[in-house]
């Protein structure tokens, strides 16, 4: 099944389409991006859902949860970490340093014409007006395809375009195309710095409408100041941490509470049966070990093992150096904050 589908029939939606036969608006001018700074910026996202939140507002977005976007949205994202659009060695920085080329290899392939939108902009249905969007370029004068995003992806991040435009950007690009009213766009992806993509993206209606009604339960729970549920992914426990850094010794009675507790009841259940899963792992590393003794690698009609030393090093020992010279740790000190930990006790 199509994941848009997936999405549709989750909402019961398929086929239902509102506004599938209504003439398209354009969208509203919200604000412009020229001479405004990326904090100014940021400022402006955070009124609504932009085109490049919309994956992760409907929990779809790979690197970011629901709740990771929620604490942005809801200004408790000071302690999250950020990407840094000036560091050379952060993807962002390379991304906007390599889309005006992207987009000039795109017009040279395509012979279409693009310009650069210097607006965010917004629905223009006052119903939808948290629905925002920051194109990167729109194609100029062309009956086919109206918007083109520029993508840059490196060896991990190509794995993602195997098959075609990733989910997480679908939901992008749909987003634009209800936010702008325009029936395509496409998106050029370049891929390991030498390999340039082009998709066509259609405007999708049973998609644009699963994407109202789940935005507007994020948007919903913004407006409410009510966090959204946990996914379990990195992001979401980040989030946590971030937003829960310090406990206050108080004690919850979740013993009537039949969620929370077949929850714990099996968290319990997973927590043994990883243990076991782990001492197998190691039963059957070990018979392999004894049987490579000091070969360095061996095969295996579906893969091989490689069991080989690290090269010798030396370390610094400081608990003797701050023994020796314990005034070191006034003159060089670490500070290193405390995290809260997940015991479990049964």
């Amino acid at each position: 099944m199509l994941w848009w589908a997936f999405l549709c029939l989750e909402q019961n939606i398929m086929g239902m389409s509102a506004n599938a036969n209504q003439k398209s608006r354009p969208a509203l001018r919200l604000v412009s991006t020229k001479g405004l700074s990326r904090d100014e910026w940021l400022r402006v996202r955070k009124q609504g859902i932009g085109s490049s939140d919309a994956a992760a507002s409907v929990g779809m977005n790979p690197y970011q949860s629901q709740l990771e976007l929620w604490m942005v949205k809801t200004g408790r994202d000071a302690g999250l970490p950020k990407p840094d659009s000036g560091d050379p060695t952060s993807p962002v920085y390379w991304g906007h340093i390599l889309e005006p080329i992207v987009a000039e290899q795109y017009s040279q392939q395509t012979g279409r014409k693009v310009r650069r939108v210097n607006a965010v902009l917004q629905h223009p249905d006052p119903d939808k007006h948290w629905m925002l969007a920051n194109l990167d370029y729109s194609v100029v004068a062309d009956d086919d395809v109206q918007i083109l995003e520029c993508k840059t992806a490196g060896e991990f991040g190509s794995r993602l375009w195997k098959e075609g435009v990733p989910d997480y950007i679908q939901c992008q690009v749909q987003h634009q195309l209800a936010v702008t009213g325009k029936p395509a766009a496409d998106v050029c992806v370049l891929l390991c710095g030498e390999e340039l993509k082009i998709y066509r993206v259609e405007r999708n209606e049973e998609l644009i409408e699963a994407l109202y009604v789940l935005e507007r339960q994020f948007w919903d729970f913004v407006v409410t100041d009510t966090p959204p549920p946990v996914d379990g992914t990195d992001s979401a426990e980040r989030a946590l941490r971030h937003l829960y850094p310090v406990d206050r010794g108080e004690t919850l009675d979740f013993s009537q509470s039949k969620e929370l507790s077949d929850a714990f009841d099996e968290l319990l259940a997973i927590r043994s049966e990883l243990e076991s899963l782990k001492s197998t792992e190691s039963h059957l590393k070990q018979l392999i070990e004894i049987q490579m003794g000091d070969a360095s690698k061996a095969t295996f009609p579906s893969g091989s093992v490689s069991w080989k030393r690290s090269k010798d090093s030396v370390g610094l020992n400081v608990k003797r150096l701050l023994k020796d010279q314990p005034e070191l740790l006034d003159q060089y000190p670490l500070p290193k904050p405390g995290s809260r930990r997940f015991l479990i006790q049964a």
